[in-house]
């Protein structure tokens, strides 16, 4: 996350070519003439030891004998030499550079180190940033700097591109020249040494010369670091991502449902719509999408009325965006009847709306302000096929009146070339999207939908959990330990529902027994009818190998059942160790839906949850989504409605629906067993019993790492710091929590801000402050705890009902957690209990606990309390000139 020396990177005052050349069609010498070409107006100081000059300007033999030292230097010698050429120019204070020497992972220097990571430890020391190696370049068009050796250049615009692909890095550009499209930064990772994804997501957020951030991804090499990137690059402006390649499923991740369910290309999908980024299939799709998402008026749904003046043309686009899974708007009756009065009696009389191909161009306007009124339609697409009776600039002309007098999105398709491009340019005039194609529309459409919706995951306040839930981590601790000290990895099925059961899940009682007798035993303590299960740690789907039998209403038929089942399992798997078996009550359900839940360990993102439809034919059905822990209820649900058997889960017929609320919680309590215990590496529920009373799980294999393997989260979303939560006392003894701040505290937190005096405002946002919109107090509640900490103190609310935050201490974390920005509030009421010392006394334990060296902040010069706080912390203080800010500084 550190974005320190990239200034140097992306804004250089002065640029080195280190193995600038004469020889024609060199890397060097290419990379010297489109500097040249660039126009970049610092010096460029080209380095070779034979040369006096390159491309006509003065040369020098050596870095030492640089008359200035370069911000940044670019790097084409052969590989062998540039861990040195890093290390000198190190030494002279040069803050970035741009290798696009290939080979170095490939090859080592004396000490057995690869050239890459000796490259690495080389810039260290002088915390240079490195773009490549193995990269074409960068482009800043707007500062005029060219540091590639591509075919082309770009020119300035607002969007950014960055890509792995040197060959996708040249074809994009050649792509964006010949269609005008410009620039504020063209980047080529090539092997991502050093700057990746995740630095240049941060840079490019806080870049105001940046309205848009595209992105051809092949690989991501630090998941945790560019999901933090992401999420909080997609919260400031458009992210769009390409994504190819895929990376291979290993032998062990398919063992299980889950595994086998999981492929690593949706799991990169679910990383994308976690981080609010869309993600497109085409790289004219790029273009197109940011050009619609910059263009388009904010959606607020997904129904869309299509106006058309040709049949084929409508039935197009319906098709594109019903396979795409959008809807078309049902047209109220109202709607209908004053269509049936303007429109010819042969109008196709539902949506799309088809006028006819002879209707005169200012019906257009009038019946797209009709649809437009309609409380069922949120978005028009107007298409437009060209006739010899109407002018298409005078269609668009009336679609152009319409949608500047409209707050809902209004997508154009003007089908045709040279005869419609006039129109077209209109469009673009009016900063309408318009489209050549109706599939190309359509597409559009469904851009601006998912881009919404996880627009919409980025900013949901998630409900609070409907019942406190506590789980019972001792238990959990103790079944795990005794499972990895007995050298196995994979828990029992009654231990694997043990666990589930001490974190809330329902399960159907299950008891092992060591052979046949005991088996009956135990079914006559359970009762009758029973189900039987072969124990092996050998047979991973029991009913594969017909381990599983249903429905046993007597001892008999259980005697007889133990036998056959033995009889075909050694059969099948005449090698598997049989442990026993499992015998447990039945579950008697018949309106119930099979589904699954289950945990897969990605090689890149780490722990992933599935759900999905579930039952024996779970491969075949390929009804699942995937998410990223750590989830909430909200997430759960979004998890839910991607999948197909969302729909009956809502009930059909004589089927009552199913409890949606239990089924989300599930997935929510198996997302925060995956947060406690690092040692879970497979997690299957299958089938999970869900109908109109709850849930009930039947089944549940768990695997766990082994004694070999190191415990650490690999989670790639940081989760909620449980363990920061502290009980205090204040001065008046009233006690209170201090925890982290949660993304389900908004509505505390909107109480809490109301609470406050126009004074307390005034000292803690320096302005007058009358409301926080939810999209504002998302962005305070919802906060990533790898950048920033809120601690609230809580008191349990008046009412006796959740809580009541007293007071809130924020520090802002820079790149590299090195320094944090302070700011922090109390209630009214709470002053002069030294709330606000509890506060930052816990911000700085735990800042210190991050090795953060320094605190700053800015206090009002007529907030006393506060500062005589900082006083009393032995803060420095500073009053800025001509204002009424103090800063404060304390070193930890």
């Amino acid at each position: 996350m550190s974005q320190r020396n990239l200034d140097a990177l992306f804004r250089p005052q002065s640029v080195a070519v280190v193995g600038a050349s004469r020889k024609p069609m060199s890397v060097g010498q290419l990379t010297m003439v489109k500097l040249l070409e660039g126009g970049f107006a610092g010096p460029i100081m080209p380095v070779h030891p034979q040369y006096a000059s390159v491309a006509g300007v003065l040369a020098y033999p050596d870095v030492q004998s640089l008359p200035v030292v370069p911000d940044l230097a670019v790097i084409c010698t052969p590989p062998a030499t540039v861990p040195g050429l890093i290390h000198q120019l190190g030494e002279r204070g040069t803050r970035a550079a741009i290798v696009i020497t290939a080979g170095l992972g490939s090859m080592t220097d004396e000490r057995g180190r690869t050239l890459k990571q000796a490259m690495l430890d080389a810039a260290r020391p002088y915390t240079m940033r490195i773009l490549g190696n193995n990269t074409v370049g960068l482009l800043v068009p707007g500062i005029g700097l060219n540091a590639t050796f591509a075919h082309t250049s770009a020119s300035p615009g607002s969007i950014a591109f960055v890509a792995q692909s040197g060959g996708m890095f040249t074809s994009v550009l050649d792509y964006a020249v010949s269609n005008s499209i410009g620039f504020s930064h063209f980047i080529s990772l090539g092997d991502t040494a050093d700057v990746d994804y995740g630095d240049c997501l941060d840079y490019l957020a806080a870049d105001p010369s940046t309205g848009a951030i595209l992105m051809y991804v092949e690989f991501i090499t630090a998941p945790r670091k560019f999901m933090s990137a992401a999420r909080a690059a997609a919260r400031r402006k458009p992210v769009l991502v390409v994504k190819s390649g895929r990376v291979p499923e290993g032998a062990k991740a398919a063992a299980s449902h889950t595994g086998a369910l999981a492929g690593s290309d949706d799991v990169y999908e679910a990383a994308f719509r976690r981080a609010g980024i869309l993600r497109v299939h085409r790289i004219e799709d790029l273009f197109d999408a940011v050009e619609t998402l910059a263009w388009a008026k904010p959606i607020r749904g997904d129904r869309l009325a299509i106006l058309t003046n040709g049949g084929g043309p409508g039935v197009v686009a319906a098709d594109s965006i019903v396979l795409e899974g959008g809807k078309l708007a049902t047209l109220s009756p109202a709607t209908m009847d004053q269509l049936d009065e303007m429109l010819p009696r042969t109008w196709s009389r539902g949506n799309p709306v088809d006028i006819i191909g002879d209707t005169p161009g200012e019906y257009y306007g009038k019946v797209l302000d009709l649809l437009l009124q309609d409380d069922g339609v949120d978005a028009a697409l107007v298409m437009h096929a060209p006739v010899s009776l109407i002018s298409p600039t005078s269609a668009a002309g009336s679609v152009i009146e319409v949608a500047s007098r409209t707050a809902k999105t209004v997508l154009t398709s003007w089908i045709g070339d040279r005869h419609q491009e006039e129109a077209r340019r209109l469009f673009r005039q009016a900063r309408i999207p318009s489209y050549w194609t109706p599939e190309q529309a359509g597409r559009a459409y469904m851009h601006l939908v998912s881009y919404q919706r996880r627009q919409e995951i980025l900013m949901e306040t998630p409900p609070s959990i409907p019942f406190e839930f506590t789980p019972d981590r001792v238990a959990v601790r103790e079944i795990i330990d005794h499972t990895i000290e007995e050298g196995r990895t994979l828990l029992t099925e009654p231990e694997s529902k043990a666990v589930l059961a001490a974190y809330g899940i329902p399960v159907v009682q299950t008891r092992i027994a060591k052979d046949k007798s005991e088996a009956l035993q135990i079914a006559q303590d359970l009762g009758f009818p029973v189900a039987v299960k072969i124990l092996s740690e050998d047979i991973t789907h029991k009913s594969d190998v017909g381990g599983v039998v249903l429905d046993l209403e007597t001892p008999g038929e259980l005697e007889q059942a133990i036998g056959a089942m033995l009889a075909r399992v050694q059969r099948m798997v005449p090698d598997a160790r049989i442990i026993g078996f499992t015998v447990q009550q039945m579950a008697r359900r018949p309106l119930a839906h099979e589904l699954i839940v289950g945990v897969t360990t990605d090689p890149i993102f780490g722990p992933v949850i599935l759900f999905g439809q579930g039952g024996t034919a779970v491969e075949v059905v390929q009804d699942r989504a995937l998410g990223l822990p750590p989830l909430n209820l909200n997430l759960a649900r979004d998890l839910l409605e991607q999948t197909r058997i969302a729909k009956l889960l809502r009930g059909y017929r004589d089927r009552p629906a199913a409890d949606l609320e239990a089924i989300c919680l599930t997935v929510d309590q198996v997302s925060q067993l995956l947060v406690d215990f690092a040692e879970i590496e497979e997690l299957d529920i299958n089938p999970l019993f869900a109908d109109d009373r709850g849930v009930l799980a039947l089944d549940a294999r768990i695997v766990v790492c082994g004694r070999d393997r190191p415990v650490t989260s690999r989670l790639s979303i940081s989760p909620y710091p449980r363990e920061l939560e502290e009980s205090a006392v204040t001065a008046n003894g009233e006690v209170v929590l201090l925890r982290p701040l949660r993304p389900e505290d908004e509505q505390a937190h909107q109480e809490f801000f109301h609470s406050l005096t126009p004074q307390d405002i005034r000292f803690r946002f320096f302005g007058h402050v009358k409301s926080l919109p939810h999209r504002e107090m998302a962005k305070l509640t919802q906060i990533d705890y790898d950048r920033e900490m809120a601690f609230i103190a809580t008191t349990p609310a008046d009412k006796g009902e959740g809580t009541r935050t007293m007071g809130v201490m924020r520090a802002i974390l820079s790149s590299g957690a090195e320094q944090a920005e302070f700011a922090i509030v109390v209630r009214p009421e709470a002053k002069g209990q030294r709330l606000e010392h509890l506060l930052l006394d816990k911000m700085i334990r735990y800042l210190r606990s991050r090795g953060t060296r320094e605190l700053t902040g800015l206090i009002h010069v007529e907030d006393e309390e506060k500062l005589k706080l900082i006083q009393e912390f032995q803060f420095d203080r500073d009053l800025l000139p001509e204002s009424h800010v103090v800063a404060v500084r304390k070193l930890l």
